[in-house]
């Protein structure tokens, strides 16, 4: 016979350990199936200030704070000719705004750890196989563990899949990613010990240096070791493998072409193997149903340029607990609940995309085919809402006279931030786009536009709902409609 949990949760990563978490403390019983045993290797360092709103909502910001991490003041940019900084906060007043520079292997753990001080039944080296279905729903997983030859069957209530790129649901039986065929890059990193103290930015700021075909980062860490890795085009990279003969010539190829990253090696050394990702942008068109979220990189992958992987991870496993907990307790329909999953996960992904994709537009300085390769297409996220922003978002780039009144304000509000926030005034900004819209488009995109730094507030609030409703934390955690109408009651039990 099976054994049976609440809820069960596929993978122990960020947004996995977030989601478990959150549900453990409301009280419910969950399960973590997490195939590896922590700690484990993952790339993905910088991490943005919002993760300050997710450790207290977790109840283990202390833990990090006393790990030691580097704390994360802002960024540098050298991107072309314009070079500029971010500032998140100032070091010398207490609690202003920072991120943190971590070792994922130990951020993660901690993470996963604390989901089990909270009660969740962590089980790692435990690998999900199948998902067993019930009249339309998955109902039960079985699994392996692994090197003990040991399998098994766990019956659920409600299942949450945070099971990485491989995504279990998402590549099994949804069949239902959407790859942005632009982003179709490889990261290449390793770690360097005994290199110069970064000479730019503010205290703890990640470099970012644009190169020939795609871009650099310089990374600080508490260990004393500077984490650098750089993003280029699949093409490009197969190219230069083939001319350089390995890995290793072309990672020493672009790093050494690099100023920013290169003046701070001279005296360092390598101390790590190098490493190979593949950086595909993808999200799943339907990231929820009936039984289930897809949470972190399960749900979508998102291109490394502003450090945005954990906070949709977390993100997403905030909604996802939300969510599930509402259901459980009877207060929503499940239906309702889904819907306003997809809608709230995506837009925060499309605030991120389009982000991104605007800087690589907006850097004009190289025509190789990691730049031009760099565009949004409508195709990337299709059947909802975001479908059309993405259509405007390429005639905002493109063609801005064929930007019509009232249909874009999501994307234009991002393209009017990211101006403001990474193209400082002298550096070749272009405000004329914003001069060409309607008064009433201005006072649209201008009324709508939210600081870098505090993204996890989206949704949490009633002045922030998406679709009606948003996160509530007190006195219980769940979801909570933002008109005046009662929540719909569920008859799912």
């Amino acid at each position: 016979m099976a054994e049976r949990t609440q809820i069960l949760v596929l993978g122990g990563g960020p947004a996995g350990s977030t989601a478990a978490t959150l549900l453990a403390r409301e009280g419910f019983r969950v399960t973590l199936l997490e195939r590896e045993h922590f700690p484990r290797e993952h790339i993905g360092e910088s991490l943005l200030p919002s993760i300050l709103t997710m450790l207290d909502l977790l109840g283990v910001r202390e833990k990090f704070e006393a790990h030691g991490f580097i704390k994360k003041y802002g960024g540098y940019f050298e991107w072309g000719a314009d070079e500029w900084e971010i500032v998140f906060g100032d070091p010398d007043e207490a609690d202003s705004g920072y991120g943190f520079q971590v070792v994922r292997s130990e951020f993660d753990q901690i993470l996963l750890e604390h989901s089990r001080s909270e009660g969740v039944d962590v089980r790692e080296g435990v690998k999900a196989n199948e998902v067993l279905y019930w009249d339309g729903r998955p109902c039960a997983v079985r699994w392996t563990q692994q090197g003990e030859r040991r399998k098994g069957e766990i019956a659920f209530d409600y299942l949450i899949d945070a099971s990485g790129r491989a995504g279990l649901m998402a590549t099994h039986y949804l069949d239902n990613r959407l790859l942005n065929e632009g982003f179709r890059n490889i990261a290449i990193y390793s770690y360097w010990s005994g290199t110069k103290p970064p000479e730019h930015g503010p205290q703890g700021s990640v470099l970012v240096g644009s190169i020939e075909d795609g871009w650099i980062w310089g990374i600080p860490l508490h260990d004393g070791t500077l984490s650098v890795g750089a993003v280029m085009h699949t093409s490009a990279f197969k190219h230069k493998r083939a001319a350089l003969g390995s890995v290793e010539a072309v990672y020493a190829d672009v790093v050494g072409r690099a100023p920013l990253i290169a003046n701070l090696l001279a005296s360092g050394r390598r101390v790590r193997p190098i490493r190979v990702e593949q950086d595909f942008s993808y999200v799943c068109e339907r990231p929820a149903g009936p039984g289930f979220f897809l949470a972190g990189d399960a749900a979508c992958f998102l291109d490394p340029l502003l450090s945005t992987g954990v906070h949709l991870a977390t993100f997403s496993g905030l909604l996802a607990a939300a969510g599930t907990a509402s259901i459980l307790r009877g207060e929503m329909d499940e239906t309702a609940v889904a819907d306003y999953y997809c809608d709230a996960y995506q837009t925060a992904y499309v605030r991120f995309l389009t982000l991104v994709s605007s800087l690589y537009l907006n850097y004009r300085g190289k025509e190789s085919l990691f730049w031009e390769a760099q565009r949004i297409s409508h195709q990337d996220v299709s059947g909802s809402d975001i479908a059309r922003a993405f259509r405007h978002l390429i005639a905002g780039l493109e063609d801005l006279d064929d930007i019509r009144d009232g249909d874009s304000g999501l994307v234009l509000s991002e393209m009017r931030r990211l101006v403001d926030v990474y193209f400082t005034k002298g550096s070749g900004r272009d405000d004329a786009w914003l001069a060409r819209l309607s008064a009433k488009e201005q006072e649209r995109v201008l009324a709508d536009v939210k600081p870098l730094v505090a993204p996890s507030e989206y949704a949490l609030s009633e002045d922030t709902a998406l679709n009606g409703f948003y996160v509530r934390t007190t006195p219980r955690l769940g979801l909570a409609s933002a008109s005046a109408e009662p929540a719909v009651r569920s008859s799912h039990g």
